[in-house]
């Protein structure tokens, strides 16, 4: 038996808090009350996933939103890594990025991510991918 929908805890790896304000918002507007978890970079991200510095352990099923564009490690290196990690490498990630350049959408498909999403076509409401992450954790089995 799969676990419900409200079980999917969402790691939101983003270096500007005015976009985490957004993405915290549209999960307000559209009720949806999955735990969202936030990380500066991918530094921070990787220490979540793997329970370093006496964290506790990111329970499954969760996926995660990634900004490509942060300090210390970025997005692309961040995918890397956890691609490369037998607990986290089917982790189910969605792009989310102000990146329109084909290199990146590249480099972030060859790590297999869900999906790329360019915050410029969503503007500052970001309910619409919301939505779609609700829509998603439904109906797909998450590992």
């Amino acid at each position: 038996m799969s676990p419900s929908p409200s079980a999917v805890t969402v790691l939101l790896v983003e270096d500007d808090a005015v976009e985490v304000m957004a993405v915290e918002r549209a999960f307000k507007k559209k009720k949806i009350a999955n735990p969202v978890v936030v990380a500066k970079d991918g530094i921070e991200a990787l220490a979540i996933l793997r329970a370093e510095d006496g964290r506790a352990p990111l329970q499954r099923p969760f996926l995660i939103l990634l900004d490509l564009n942060m300090p210390r490690m970025n997005g692309i290196e961040f995918l890397h890594q956890i691609r490369s990690d037998d607990q986290l490498s089917n982790t189910v990630v969605f792009v989310l990025t102000t990146s329109k350049a084909d290199e990146d959408r590249t480099a972030a498909y060859r790590e297999h991510v869900a999906g790329y999403i360019v915050k410029a076509n969503v503007g500052n409401d970001f309910v619409e991918v919301i939505t779609l992450l609700d829509a998603y954790w439904r109906i797909v089995e998450l590992p």
